[in-house]
């Protein structure tokens, strides 16, 4: 059954989305979920290159925060081009332009890490991999966590888009990378996902494997159409993670990963913040019920920072002056 019909129905809706062949696939399936659930508005995708698609030739954490993915849609949104815009949430920043808010979050894929290997070590895990293995990743919270769980590994910087960094792991300039899960199922190429990383070797990124679609803050018409996707145990996990994340003002450039689990109506959330050689690695988690899940994530921060996050951020504060 189609959801009831705004009474503008004969505007056409504009998406904002980025140019990479993951974002495309992702905001297709967000209009085509609305396509059919307001068959009468008509919805239009227009894309457009952010800074962080332009710049590939350095890794992420020395060129900026994760607005660099959405900076250009954001201004397109205030601006009134488009209405609202699909990000991989992970991408999202937990702190907003005045103006804009996050609409929607989606059901979440699977957010793990997966490894995928080289053809020559599809005879081995990530744990029986030789010593000096060389690791591609261009995450700071993977790459603090590997490096505090397999020291003896060769870790690398690796950029571009997913057929970018598979092309690089074929051509043999590595014997394996690490990659979302939720991005390989979304480009129907999870037959190349040879491990998933459980989560006591890696916790994931802060919204990994939903969408967050962000909007105009006060657009009844286009909230109204996005509740139409909302998955409220995800967004209560996702809430909870953000607001962890933003507690501690953790960027690209801060290894910082996390854990959600929704049994019935408690929600528990463990989170990790790591030393950039992973020598140090200060991890916890709290449990309550999904109402408050964003005071959760708070909580969570603050008892980590009370057993030494603080002194992990401060010295990648001071390293990143």
């Amino acid at each position: 059954m189609s959801a009831t019909v705004p009474s503008t129905a004969t505007r056409t809706i504009c998406i904002g989305s980025r140019k990479s062949q993951l974002a495309l696939v992702q905001t297709y399936w967000v209009q085509e979920q609305l396509q059919h659930q307001f068959p009468h508005l008509t919805f239009e995708v227009r894309t457009m290159e952010t800074q962080g698609d332009k710049v590939l030739d350095v890794s992420l954490s020395k060129i900026g925060d994760k607005g660099l993915f959405t900076q250009e849609l954001e201004n397109s949104m205030l601006q009134g081009q488009i209405d609202f815009a699909v990000h991989s949430l992970k991408d999202l920043p937990t702190r907003l332009p005045d103006g804009l808010m996050l609409g929607c979050v989606t059901e979440r894929e699977n957010p793990a890490d997966a490894l995928v290997v080289h053809e020559r070590h599809l005879d081995k895990q990530l744990e029986t991999l030789p010593a000096g293995s060389i690791i591609g990743t261009s995450s700071l919270r993977r790459l603090a966590q590997l490096r505090h769980h397999y020291p003896h590994f060769t870790f690398k910087d690796i950029r571009g888009n997913l057929n970018t960094r598979l092309r690089k792991l074929d051509d043999g300039q590595y014997d394996a990378i690490i990659l979302a899960v939720a991005g390989l199922q979304r480009l129907d190429m999870a037959a190349r996902i040879h491990q998933v990383l459980p989560s006591d070797v890696s916790l994931h990124a802060v919204g990994q494997g939903a969408l967050g679609i962000e909007c105009r803050q006060g657009d009844g018409e286009i909230l109204d159409l996005l509740q139409a996707l909302e998955h409220p145990p995800t967004k209560s996990r996702c809430l909870a993670e953000r607001a962890f994340l933003r507690e501690l003002e953790g960027g690209c450039q801060v290894p910082i990963g996390v854990n959600t689990v929704i049994e019935g109506e408690q929600l528990t959330l463990t989170g990790v913040v790591a030393s950039l050689d992973g020598q140090t690695l200060v991890k916890d988690k709290v449990s309550g019920p999904t109402a408050e899940a964003e005071a959760m994530g708070t909580r969570l921060a603050k008892a980590l920072r009370s057993q030494g996050a603080q002194a992990i951020l401060d010295e990648i504060t001071w390293a990143h002056r």
